[in-house]
């Protein structure tokens, strides 16, 4: 894997998904480990370096919700976003009580969700680091004009720092 990208689990048992969603990520600078269940995400975890996880809500074997709860559990800095075409508002108020950074709808823009793994990263290192959101903004400012994979690159170099 390559240090200089963010360490992306997705897991979704859409096989077509999978493969497309992991090539779009993957040309956009990000390490992507593509598992189709909840128990394959759990191990995953544990033998690979995961910054943030990509998770579908309905999954045969352990859902979307469960593997959420693993994975917070387990991996105290990883950052976890649901991504569902079978949302609903109390799923989203339960997933958000379990810790999921945010909670999206299928099929979402590739720039919205870009957007929202860099914010996830980016809370994932001001907590990890325990750096103060204004001082983070201070940090990326060099990066403001920039594309957002100029910015993943530097949230990277921050956290690696």
């Amino acid at each position: 894997m390559d240090k200089n990208k963010i360490n992306l689990l997705l897991v979704d048992d859409e096989e077509e998904f999978l493969k497309s969603m992991s090539t779009r990520l993957e040309v956009r600078d990000f390490n992507v480990i593509a598992v189709n269940r909840g128990e394959a995400a759990l191990e995953a975890a544990r033998n690979n370096p995961v910054d943030i996880a990509l998770v579908d809500l309905k999954m045969p074997g352990i859902d979307g919700e469960e593997t959420l709860k693993a994975l917070k559990k387990e991996h105290e800095w990883m950052e976890v976003v649901i991504l569902t075409g079978h949302g609903s508002v109390d799923s989203a108020v339960e997933c958000t009580k379990s810790g999921a950074y945010l909670y999206l709808q299928k099929p979402c823009e590739l720039e919205q969700l870009l957007d929202v793994l860099k914010d996830a990263y980016k809370k994932r290192i001001m907590n990890r680091k325990n750096i103060e959101e204004k001082k983070m903004n201070e940090l990326l400012k060099i990066s403001q004009s920039s594309s957002p994979r100029d910015i993943l690159r530097r949230l990277k170099e921050i956290d690696n720092g």
